[in-house]
C-alpha cells in the first residue's frame, strides 16, 4: 500500500516522441508499449496508477520506489527498445528513417523520445487526482474520443470502474491507501 504524501510521493511523467512525431498512432504500437510499460513495472517493481498512450506523447503516473530518472530509464527505455525492434522488425524504414540521430557511446542509432521529458514529484492526493482526470481526458482534448472512457489505450475506464475483459494495461489503483475523508 502507498499512501501519497511527501513522505511517499507518486510520479507524474510525459514522454514525448522525438520532435512530436505521431509514433504511437496505431494500435499495435500502443499494444508494444502497455506491454513495455508492463514489462517495466516487473522489471523495476513499479506501480502504475494511470495512463494515456497519445499519437505523440505518453503520460503515466508511478510510485516513487525508485527515483525519475531511473524509473524514466526502466519506462522509456524499454518501451524505446521495443518500439524501435518492431519498426525494424517490419520494415518501417520511413519512421526508421524520422527517428535516426547521431550513433550514441552505447552504439544506438535511433530515438524514440525526446531527452528531456516532463517529470515531477506528486505529494498529495488533490494534485494526484488532477493529474489523474487531467490524464484520463486527455484524447477527449485532444478530439480522439468523445468520452474519456472510449479510448481504449488509457486508464480511464479502470478509474470509472468500467473496465473491458482485457485491459490493455493495468493499474494499481487498489494499492494507494486513501486518507479518511
Amino acid at each position: 500500500m502507498i499512501k501519497i504524501s511527501r513522505d511517499t510521493p507518486c510520479y507524474y511523467l510525459t514522454s514525448v516522441a522525438k520532435e512530436r512525431l505521431p509514433v504511437f498512432q496505431t494500435s499495435k504500437i500502443k499494444q508494444i508499449v502497455c506491454k513495455s510499460l508492463d514489462e517495466a513495472r516487473n522489471s523495476a517493481n513499479l506501480l502504475l496508477f494511470a495512463y494515456v498512450i497519445m499519437p505523440d506523447n505518453i503520460h503515466l503516473i508511478t510510485d516513487s520506489s525508485k527515483n525519475i530518472s531511473e524509473t524514466l530509464r526502466y519506462t522509456n527505455g524499454i518501451t524505446a527498445k521495443r518500439v524501435i525492434d518492431y519498426l525494424k522488425e517490419n520494415n518501417f524504414t520511413s519512421s526508421l528513417l524520422k527517428l535516426r540521430q547521431e550513433t550514441k557511446s552505447r552504439n544506438y542509432k535511433h530515438s524514440l523520445f525526446e531527452h528531456h521529458p516532463n517529470a515531477f514529484t506528486i505529494n498529495n492526493e488533490e494534485t494526484f487526482m488532477q493529474k489523474v482526470n487531467y490524464i484520463n481526458q486527455n484524447p477527449v482534448r485532444a478530439r480522439l474520443v468523445e468520452n474519456a472512457e472510449d479510448y481504449e489505450f488509457s486508464s480511464a475506464r479502470i478509474w470509472r470502474k468500467k473496465t473491458l475483459d482485457v485491459e490493455p494495461l493495468k493499474m494499481d489503483i487498489e494499492k494507494i491507501q486513501w486518507r479518511e475523508a
